[in-house]
């Protein structure tokens, strides 16, 4: 029987150091039936002429060269010029085993499924393993787009596409949000409403995601990423984008899942949280409309922080303490991290 193609899309931008292990990973696959889409996003440190390199040492590799536009702008490229009946994504700096992608598509074709994930590790940059950040399951199972939703608003869920085989049927109405961070949480959150509804995409195929428990992904854990920043005196766009990306998943769960409503709002929490342990103090203005708009909906929720069964008890603290004096608490949370480095 013939294999079908799997398109590997790579976006790439100023990454000599941690590229050819990247590509040499993906060409060393096993299953055999690759093209790798290398989208150089306007290098401009050699890194543009060594995928050219690596493009004549394997004729599977394509290369296209375009404006800087960010990482979902390379990968939307990618996708219209991907010729596979599957789509699969390695980040530049990251690295895959070898039996990677014949596991993925063996797993599709047993399981019946147009979404097949593998688990992850993180590798510093000394080499060493980081804590899982997504605990990998013991055994592999079928994830219902609605259970797989709630995995990802109690934090639990693995979002990457990068980890993920997916049938190009799922990306004909949709494509990675540009512009933003945390663009792969945006995505998946559309993809499983469409999974999950009986009129959809999925026809006979079984609506949800075949979860392997093996961490064939290795997730290269580099500071000065747009999500890992090297000072905690920068403040990245993510913080906001997931606050944003909290709201859009709370309107899915109004429409689509309403039992988990619950989840969604602890999601909306748990996410200004984050936002407003990291904004700098400086900004947290009355001119400030976002930070003004995280403010209003603390208060709104306060009783949901109270209630909420799906928070920490320090996650409650930290709400109502910054609910009710947000410029006080940022200011002993910064002394305190600083006193901690």
């Amino acid at each position: 029987m013939t294999q079908a193609l799997i398109s590997v899309i790579v976006p790439v931008y100023n990454i000599m150091d941690c590229l050819p292990r990247c590509v040499q990973s993906i060409c060393s696959q096993t299953y055999r039936n690759l093209e790798i889409i290398l989208v150089d996003d306007g290098s401009d440190d050699g890194t543009e002429k060594m995928v050219d390199e690596l493009a004549a040492q394997d004729e599977r590799i394509r290369v296209f060269h375009k404006a800087n536009g960010g990482s979902s702008s390379a990968r939307n490229l990618g996708i219209r010029m991907a010729a596979g009946e599957y789509l699969a994504f390695v980040d530049s700096d990251d690295y895959i085993e070898p039996q990677m992608y014949e596991k993925l598509m063996e797993c599709i074709l047993e399981k019946n499924v147009w979404m097949a994930q593998i688990s992850r590790d993180e590798i510093d940059e000394k080499g060493n393993r980081l804590p899982d950040v997504c605990m990998p399951p013991k055994e592999a199972f079928i994830c219902g787009a609605e259970q797989f939703m709630r995995e990802l608003l109690l934090h639990r869920g693995d979002c990457s596409y990068c980890t993920k085989l997916t049938h190009r049927v799922l990306f004909e109405n949709h494509r990675f949000p540009e512009g933003v961070l945390n663009e792969d949480f945006h995505l998946l959150v559309e993809m499983l409403a469409e999974m999950g509804t009986e009129d959809g995409k999925a026809g006979k195929v079984v609506p949800g995601v075949a979860i392997l428990p093996e961490q064939y992904y290795h997730v290269f854990y580099r500071t000065g990423s747009n999500t890992r920043k090297k000072s905690r005196k920068e403040f990245s766009r993510v913080f906001m984008d997931i606050v944003e990306n909290a709201d859009m998943a709370e309107r899915i769960v109004e429409e689509k899942y309403p039992a988990l409503k619950r989840e969604a709002v602890r999601f909306g929490l748990y996410q200004r949280l984050d936002y407003l342990l990291h904004i700098p103090v400086e900004n947290m203005e009355k001119d400030n409309i976002f930070y003004q708009s995280v403010k209003r909906y603390l208060r709104k929720h306060l009783i949901d922080t109270v209630g909420n069964p799906f928070l920490t008890g320090k996650n409650k603290i930290y709400l109502l303490l910054l609910t009710a004096a947000p410029r006080a608490v940022r200011r002993v949370h910064g002394w305190k991290m600083g006193m901690g480095r």
